[in-house]
């Protein structure tokens, strides 16, 4: 077997089973490799059946007087006794009928399970059965969990893996010798193959412990490449002009909360040298980072030089533009103001560059359509890029080409990122938090809502609706799948279309729609020629939607705590009370992160939360952003992400070559993608 063959190789995995690896994203067997286990139960402690107590229990047995029989119609119940010296117990299996011509009643078993009383009696249900062996892969030992589909689960996944035995023993190492013996690290291969057939605890802990260090170890190399890069690099002074500043406050409808004022000194101070700004301003949804940029950008204005705002999607560079021309309006400012996006037509396309290119236009608002090569800026001083991470290290080189030196740079997220995680992702890079909400916005309520409970919810939206105010329904998939049990923006559409608001303007959004069919649906909602609004996560950097007062969201456990909580800020935007729904899929409890999300609306506390809660993972909360994929290290682990950064340094200062070591290498290049801000 090779790391590149097919998991059709596998025994047991035809092109049925294949499909269902598949879905997962596991195609190969280096995918199902680095398909890491969420969780482990300990099956390890083998007792004889005397001396078992209620839990997760191991014990090798005998197995007799299997019996199948069907109860109703649909269940089926089979029913054995495992012996071994000491006692006896009871094993019921519901609805596997193949399971009493399957035991062989001369050979012994590992039975593993839950050892639990019911009915007067203890017994297991539902057990794990193999045949004694050295090697068990589902019984008698730690066992791997793994993020499961229909069709396809953990026990299945562990057997594919534990062919693989052969293979991972051949794994090659990833990092320097040095950097292993300093740190005192076991091997990759050991590693590997520990995190998913673990002997014991402390076995697995070493294990964790190699793959985190080299996780955050990659991500400080990327983000120490990049400081490295650009640290002799020079930008233009842009000079502070305090009766600007002013006048421009002056003029504002609102008054500045304490944090945008600290966060545009902060900034003022930066531009204000030849040392190029590298600064991350991190706020909510709506907490102001818009004013603050502009205010930014009202300096480089003032020095007849060229700032650039860069957004995401077509949509949010409208809104921007908008928003800017307004803030600038009362100074005289707004004819300074360029907005250049795909959509728009030649001729109009044709005026904005020639007036970026005269050095009319000072500040440039668009998307990816600013990095064209045929649009030349003048003096390039500042870049402001929204939502950083989605955009890339090459899109700021083009940029900085353009500009002919490396501009200032202003990033700006509304994923609160907690401290641990910005000390790995971006190290030294300065971070202003905008962590006030503005006056005069209001709490949005959030609650959960049951099935049961779905008559008043509808009566609920049916209200806001006839006030004349507007509804987003965020699902997280696109179709119905048979491997993903949750809801689909499909079917729900069809639902709420046919069934529940037959009377109502409903629009359907997605990421496979048209780039100009996701324009026009959304500009619909915004000229309210829609009540309701049912989409994926496309919007979530979108429009501000003033009318918007309701967010339901369904299947609320395929979203991220950090995420759904940056949904939640697209409502309750103007003057009306905004409502955030959380529709679970049943009646059981909602889990601690749902329950967290209606107890705390800051949105630090719950980005810690989240990593708490979920473990390691994607920094923002959403598996579409895979390219910081920390599955390994915990964050709250001090220790090893400082153990991580040193032994960064150390590859720099030993000059050691990168393309000496080709897995580092392409994994580096992708990260420093991510962390390109350093």
């Amino acid at each position: 077997m090779t790391l590149s063959d097919d998991i059709t190789v596998l025994k047991g995995v035809g092109a049925a089973q294949a499909k269902k690896f598949n879905a997962l994203g596991i195609n190969t067997l280096e995918d199902l490799i680095n398909y890491f286990p969420r969780a482990y139960e300990d099956y390890s402690d083998v007792r004889p059946i005397a001396k078992l107590e209620p839990g997760n229990v191991s014990f090798k047995a005998t197995i007799k007087q299997a019996k199948g029989r069907y109860v109703r119609r649909r269940m089926h119940i089979t029913e054995a006794i495992a012996s071994d010296d000491t006692s006896s117990v009871r094993l019921i299996w519901f609805n596997q009928p193949y399971r009493a011509n399957a035991i062989n009643a001369d050979k012994e078993y590992f039975v593993s399970g839950k050892f639990e009383l019911g009915r007067g009696r203890f017994s297991l249900i539902n057990p794990s059965l193999e045949l004694v062996s050295d090697m068990p892969a589902n019984t008698a030992r730690i066992l791997s969990v793994y993020r499961e589909s229909k069709g396809l689960n953990s026990r299945e996944i562990r057997l594919a893996i534990s062919q693989l035995r052969p293979l991972l023993k051949n794994i090659k190492e990833t990092l320097p010798k040095w950097l292993i013996e300093n740190f005192d690290l076991i091997s990759r291969s050991e590693a590997l193959t520990t995190l998913h057939l673990p002997e014991s605890g402390e076995e697995l802990e070493e294990a964790r412990r190699r793959l985190g260090l080299e996780e955050v170890f990659e991500l400080s190399l990327a983000s120490l490449m990049n400081k490295q890069e650009i640290k002799t690099e020079k930008a233009m002074r842009v000079k502070f002009n305090e009766s600007l500043a002013k006048n421009f406050v002056k003029h504002l409808p609102f008054k500045l909360t304490d944090n945008q004022r600290l966060s545009t000194w902060q900034i003022y101070k930066d531009m204000d040298e030849t040392k190029p700004m590298n600064r991350l301003l991190e706020g909510d949804v709506g907490s102001g980072k818009t004013v603050v940029a502009t205010m930014a950008a009202l300096m480089v204005m003032d020095k007849k030089m060229q700032s650039a705002i860069m957004a995401p999607t077509e949509l949010l560079a409208r809104q921007h533009a908008d928003t800017v021309y307004k803030l600038l309006k009362p100074l005289g400012l707004e004819n300074k103001v360029r907005l250049l996006i795909g959509s728009m037509t030649k001729a109009e396309k044709d005026k904005a560059k020639e007036s970026i290119r005269s050095g009319r236009a000072s500040l440039i608002i668009g998307t990816h359509a600013l990095i064209q090569e045929d649009v030349y800026m003048q003096k390039l001083a500042l870049i402001v890029i929204d939502e950083q991470h989605r955009f890339g290290v090459d899109q700021r080189k083009k940029l900085m080409l353009k500009a002919g030196h490396m501009p200032h740079v202003l990033s700006l997220t509304a994923t609160p990122i907690p401290r641990s995680l910005a000390l790995t992702l971006y190290g030294e890079l300065d971070i202003s938090i905008l962590s006030e909400k503005p006056l005069g916005r209001k709490h949005i309520k959030t609650e959960i809502i049951r099935p049961s409970e779905a008559d008043k919810l509808k009566l609920s939206l049916n209200q806001e609706m006839d006030k004349g105010h507007q509804i987003f329904v965020v699902c997280p998939n696109i179709s119905d799948s048979s491997l993903i049990d949750a809801k689909s923006v499909e079917s729900v559409y069809e639902d709420l279309t046919k069934k529940q608001f037959k009377n109502r303007r409903i629009g359907l959004l997605h990421g496979k729609l048209k780039a100009q069919d996701k324009i026009s649906v959304m500009q619909d909602f915004v000229d309210h020629k829609l009540d309701i609004l049912v989409a994926t996560t496309v919007i979530e950097v979108g429009v501000d939607v003033p009318n918007a007062t309701v967010m339901l969201i369904e299947s609320p456990e395929r979203f991220g705590l950090a995420q759904l909580h940056q949904l939640r800020g697209r409502v309750g935007r103007g003057e009306h009370q905004g409502y955030f729904y959380i529709h679970l899929d049943g009646e059981e409890h909602p889990s601690p992160r749902l329950r967290a999300l209606v107890s705390s609306s800051d949105g630090f506390k719950l980005a810690e939360m989240d990593l708490d809660i979920r473990g390691p993972g994607a920094i923002y909360g959403a598996s579409q952003h895979g390219l910081l994929d920390l599955r390994i290290a915990k964050l709250s682990d001090i220790k090893l992400i400082k153990q991580a950064i040193k032994a960064a340094q150390e590859f720099i200062d030993k000059q050691e070559d990168l393309l000496e070591y080709k897995e580092l290498n392409a994994r580096v290049k992708k990260l420093r993608v991510v962390t390109n801000l350093n």
